[in-house]
């Protein structure tokens, strides 16, 4: 038990050290003078659309994740997966301790519905596996009409076929209940991602640019995936960092490229901060009052316990 704490506070610290290490260098490298000018001059009305945009591809991902949890047999409403999915992106961004939102979740569906805690985490992990495939995808498209990084596009269109097949009958062999979703599932999950990527090109229009989408786009794309990186507030700093050195790389604007992951990230937590409501009002999941972290924290000890006996 005290090995477990121990390293969990050693995550935490490695988080908090990435974090920090990552903010560091970006802040060399951007001139905050000019972000000022850009955040005063920017169009608040596009931003209110990425908002609108980003806000609608949560939405998505709620049904997505329901869609799973459906799969195994939890049956949920909408509008109360919505609540739970609204509560674990708070938690995502602001939960101490190493199990973030989708292990409180876990926790908090395990109790109130006496389901295994093994088929919610599967049900989770492959709702973040159609998250990533979608991004890839999307990603591969993006390459596609990049000529410059002189990567042929057969190689490319057959990286995503191959990659998608491999996937899916990887679910068919061994996770047969997901396999039976798989094209409503990731549908939606390719619907999640372009509303994101719509969100990133509302950001840009309120920033006043007017030049080429593309690269953006994509550092946008692969500032994304780096974020799964174990960091504290959602990827906060490593989103930044890959958006500067990939400016560099395409040789487009710095700061511009930063901007739009700031505001993508402000987005991300004004929307994620709507999970409050559910702290004071526990009544709207159904319970008296919201579990710890340190209660969650110590089940999850006794299930590592059990499993080791």
């Amino acid at each position: 038990m005290r090995n477990k704490r121990l390293t969990t506070i050693g995550k935490n610290i490695l988080k908090s050290i990435i974090t920090l290490v990552a903010l560091y260098w970006v802040s060399r490298k951007i001139d905050f003078t000019e972000l000022k000018t850009a955040l005063v001059d920017c169009n608040w009305f596009f931003l209110f659309l990425g908002l609108c945009s980003y806000v609608v591809s949560q939405l998505v991902a709620s049904s997505r994740l329901n869609s799973f949890f459906k799969a195994i047999h939890l049956d949920l409403s909408e509008r109360y997966n919505l609540r739970l999915y609204q509560l674990g992106l708070l938690y995502n961004y602001f939960l101490p301790g190493g199990i973030g939102g989708d292990g409180y979740k876990i926790y908090f569906l395990k109790k109130k519905h006496q389901i295994s805690g093994r088929k919610i985490l599967s049900a989770v992990f492959f709702d973040r596996l159609s998250g990533l495939w979608a991004l890839a995808l999307i990603t591969c498209a993006l390459v596609v009409f990049m000529p410059r990084l002189a990567i042929p596009n057969a190689i490319t269109i057959a990286a995503a076929i191959i990659g998608t097949v491999s996937y899916y009958f990887f679910l068919r062999i061994l996770f047969k209940q997901f396999a039976r979703i798989f094209v409503r599932t990731h549908i939606k999950a390719l619907a999640v991602q372009g509303f994101q990527v719509l969100a990133a090109i509302l950001i840009l229009y309120s920033l006043n640019f007017d030049g080429k989408f593309s690269p953006y786009l994509l550092i946008f794309l692969l500032s994304a995936i780096v974020a799964i990186v174990p960091s504290i507030g959602g990827g906060v700093g490593l989103r930044e960092l890959v958006m500067v050195y990939g400016a560099t790389y395409f040789q487009i604007d710095e700061h511009t490229a930063v901007l739009l992951s700031l505001f993508f990230n402000l987005i991300s937590v004004i929307v994620a901060s709507s999970g409050i409501y559910y702290i004071f009002r526990p009544q709207r999941l159904g319970a008296d009052h919201l579990p710890t972290v340190a209660e969650v924290e110590e089940e999850i000890d006794k299930d590592a316990l059990k499993e080791e006996e």
